[in-house]
């Protein structure tokens, strides 16, 4: 089978041998792969301590080709699955830990992720797929990750008391994770202002939906306008540090901010002066991924309509190289998806 690797941080595609599923695993077959910008972080080794060599993608949408002892439990042979994503990545969580008990398993130490959906092939935990609708197309892939991390972060405003009708930034708002963002809080009722980078971009996000939709230059200022206090909630996709310092501006005292992208370790550390913190005594907490169920319920709203995946880009595998260095390079709105991985 043809598969994507990293071999000490060279992007490579090479011929691989099929795998053979274990206990509780499943084989999928791939019809698309989702290009996340986590993917140009690993390629570039943006990040330090993570592997530069092995298996790479990890957003996936494919049928169940075999299944190994007890995987029958979970999945069919024939189903059409998206990879779930529970967990760190969905790979493995034990499901007994005080983690996972309490519907965290992303924390479970034994948790492993799903890595390698850049290949024909991929075997990998049953318990971690979800079987989809026919009216959710192959191109919505991006749910695997982007839409998840999206709706996880959207999903834990009202769990920590930020109700619908209350403002919410989401800064990076034409981005891959972004633009779900702005379409799963609108549809919970938030009003919603998007933030991005220039007259394109900003054009989008008002298209998908939001209340206000700001250049980061104007941000501030048309925020403050539109809501004096400032907002009651930060969603910070950006893969820059500098929308870290934003989305703390856009707060409002008492204010929740959520971290979602990770900006490159080059960039530095996210700092705030205690005398910051005693000023808008804010709720700070990151928000990766999601859960399986997490990962349902998102199937269920995509199947609704409410939410939609913008796929500006798709591709064969062949042409991995060249989407990725479009992504680093903001060429897009919305996702770009591997539609082919046999060529």
């Amino acid at each position: 089978m043809r598969s994507a690797r990293l071999e000490d941080g060279e992007l490579k595609i090479m011929e691989r041998d099929s795998p053979e599923p274990r206990y509780e695993e499943a084989v999928v077959r791939i019809t698309a792969a989702g290009v996340c910008h986590s993917d140009v972080h690993l390629l570039k080794g943006d990040w330090t301590g993570l592997p530069r060599s092995g298996p790479f993608g990890h957003e996936g949408v494919g049928v169940v080709e075999e299944l190994g002892p007890g995987a029958e439990r979970y999945v069919n042979v024939g189903d059409r699955v998206i990879l779930g994503l529970g967990g760190s990545g969905g790979g493995y969580w034990c499901g007994a830990c005080d983690h996972c008990l309490g519907g965290k398993p992303r924390l479970c130490s034994q948790t492993k992720g799903i890595v390698g959906t850049y290949s024909e092939q991929m075997r990998l935990y049953a318990k971690s797929l979800v079987v989809l609708p026919d009216s959710i197309a192959d191109d919505q892939v991006p749910l695997a990750c982007g839409g998840l991390t999206a709706y996880g972060a959207v999903k834990k405003l009202n769990e920590h008391s930020v109700v619908p009708g209350s403002a919410v930034a989401v800064v990076g708002a034409a981005g891959g994770l972004g633009h779900y963002a702005v379409q799963i809080a609108k549809h919970w009722g938030y009003k919603v202002v998007g933030v991005d980078v220039g007259p394109e971009r900003v054009e989008f996000v008002r298209s998908i939906g939001a209340d206000l939709a700001v250049d980061v230059n104007d941000a501030v200022e048309a925020t403050r306008e539109a809501f004096p206090e400032g907002v009651h909630a930060s969603l910070v996709f950006s893969p820059k540090l500098s929308g870290y310092g934003l989305g703390m501006d856009l707060l409002r005292r008492g204010g929740m901010f959520v971290a979602v992208g990770i900006p490159a370790d080059s960039e530095g550390d996210f700092g705030l002066s205690p005398w910051q913190l005693f000023a808008k005594d804010p709720l700070i907490m990151f928000s990766a991924v999601g859960t399986v169920q997490d990962m349902r319920e998102l199937v269920q709203l995509a199947a609704d309509g409410h939410v939609k995946t913008h796929v500006s880009r798709t591709g064969d595998l062949s042409e991995l190289a060249t989407i990725l260095d479009e992504l680093e390079a903001g060429a897009y709105t919305g996702r770009a998806v591997i539609t082919d991985l046999t060529r």
